[in-house]
């Protein structure tokens, strides 16, 4: 038994080791070694006392839970928090793991009960003491703005009054006229924004206002049709990278009636370019409505937005109600999107039931912010996994499902193949489910420390047979990731 503890503290400083170096899986995967060692039993039935305790156990699970918030696992992180406190009820960092795990899900009333609890058991803890306030100051905000949602009653886009704002005499960049989007613009504006100015806030409501209108005449699914002698670009998350979406521009041209592309959700967050990343998009999409397709992915809601960081920073930078604005566009995006009959699109994946059907999707609500459960937030969230079947989700929301899931949904729906994001891949893309499932990640360097590469997908009008290329990050301005994020999210990344 001593030989297997000290065997559990060796991985657990192989796991130390991995994690110093952001090699995540790895520590991961050392610190479950750890746990195994620690917890091993050989199923036999004996009369002996039972195996001793690992004293350090809670610490493996502490690590653990530490790993699977890097990698954004929260609903796995909140597991083993649990465990960790469970080993050991007074040990601190289970519950600074769990109260951090229960921030990431948008959860602070929760969390609040976890940093209390910290509190009580490190009171001479400045940093506990910190994420406390910190907490605190989240929930009475939360507080604050369902009292004054309550008061609202019509929504930002019919009292706005864009004729009142005024452009100063001074402002040097692209000019937006309302109705009549031009690739020209478009060019300008992508430029304008490269050099870190923001064009006129009359201009960006414009834009936003705009958007809302075309999106209202959209619907939940979408169906593409590419010539067969054309091609259709699919990108994954982008995460406020404006200059890595420059980038994808460089190298696969901009959009146009012979270039179209479909870009698969979570614009925002996180990248500290946001703004100019949906305003982009947005123009675009005003410029080619039926070339250029963006669908909602599960950063594009209120929850995720106040977390990581896209309404710290569009108020910073235009104000609350431009804001308000974009949360009425986000509502009106599509969820998901067919390419020729034949490639289902989605940002987060499948269901947890079998049977769901294009036409039942057709008519899920998109006009509302995600609820807790159903197809709408299973689109949003789900994952695949290896295997078969269906397992709880490791991030707490959505459900991982298997190869048998995949394929019986694209055979109800007489479809060829999966196309999702949602997930940070090393190459970009990662093929799975015997090629009937595909993941497109378009961040790369993925807040300035994963070290992945992005990449993108096309296919060809005549066989949607997909063509993947990938490519490094670039450089841009000192400006960190979770810039605006909840101060307490940024700190728990490693970006303060």
């Amino acid at each position: 038994m001593a030989d297997d503890f000290a065997k559990a503290e060796q991985a657990k400083a192989d796991g130390n080791k991995y994690f110093q170096e952001g090699k995540y899986a790895k520590a991961l995967a050392s610190y479950s070694m750890a746990i195994e060692l620690s917890e091993d039993d050989d199923g036999l039935d004996s009369l002996d006392d039972a195996k001793p305790k690992n004293p350090s156990i809670q610490i493996y699970y502490a690590n653990r839970a530490f790993c699977h918030i890097k990698m954004e696992n929260f609903g796995s992180a909140l597991v083993d928090a649990t465990k960790a406190i469970e080993a050991k009820e007074d040990f601190p960092k289970g519950w600074y793991r769990r109260g951090s795990a229960q921030m990431a899900l948008g959860r602070p009333k929760e969390a609040l009960k976890d940093f209390m609890q910290l509190c009580k058991l490190a009171p001479n803890d400045k940093d506990a003491r910190e994420k406390l306030k910190q907490c605190q100051k989240q929930v009475q905000a939360d507080k604050f703005a369902k009292a004054i949602g309550c008061e609202k009653t019509k929504p930002a886009s019919e009292t706005v009054d864009v004729a009142k704002m005024e452009v100063d005499s001074t402002y040097d960049g692209p000019m937006y006229t309302s109705g009549s989007c031009t690739v020209d613009f478009c060019q300008h504006l992508m430029e304008h924004q490269k050099k870190e100015q923001c064009i006129a806030k009359k201009f960006a409501y414009q834009i936003v206002l705009d958007m809302i209108e075309m999106l209202k005449q959209s619907s939940t699914l979408v169906d593409i049709e590419v010539p067969e002698k054309g091609e259709v670009t699919v990108c994954g998350d982008v995460h406020g990278q404006f200059y890595d979406l420059l980038n994808i521009f460089a190298l696969n041209g901009v959009p146009s009636e012979q270039n179209p592309y479909l870009f698969n959700g979570d614009f925002v967050d996180r990248g500290s370019f946001s703004v100019e990343v949906i305003l982009t998009l947005f123009a675009w999409k005003l410029a080619f409505p039926n070339h250029m397709h963006l669908a909602r992915g599960n950063h594009e809601t209120r929850n995720m937005n106040k977390l990581y960081g896209f309404e710290g920073e569009v108020t910073t930078k235009y104000g609350e109600e431009l804001y308000q604005l974009f949360c009425e566009a986000f509502c009106l995006l599509p969820l998901c999107h067919v390419i020729n009959q034949q490639v289902f699109v989605v940002h987060g994946g499948l269901f947890s039931q079998d049977g769901v059907t294009l036409d039942a999707i057709r008519k899920v609500n998109r006009d509302c912010e995600p609820p807790d459960e159903g197809l709408m937030t299973e689109m949003l969230w789900s994952d695949p996994q290896p295997g078969r079947g269906r397992a709880p989700s490791k991030r707490g929301v959505g459900v991982a499902f298997g190869q048998d899931v995949t394929e019986n949904f694209l055979k109800v729906n007489g479809l060829k193949m999966v196309i999702r994001s949602h997930e940070m891949k090393e190459e970009g893309y990662e093929i799975e489910h015997s090629g009937k499932l595909v993941t497109v990640f378009s961040a790369p360097n993925y807040c300035d420390q994963m070290g992945n590469k992005g990449a993108f997908i096309r296919l060809d009008g005549k066989t949607m047979t997909p063509k993947y290329t990938t490519f490094a990050h670039v450089s841009h301005p000192n400006v960190r990731p979770m810039q605006y994020a909840n101060p307490m999210l940024g700190q728990l990344m490693g970006m303060s």
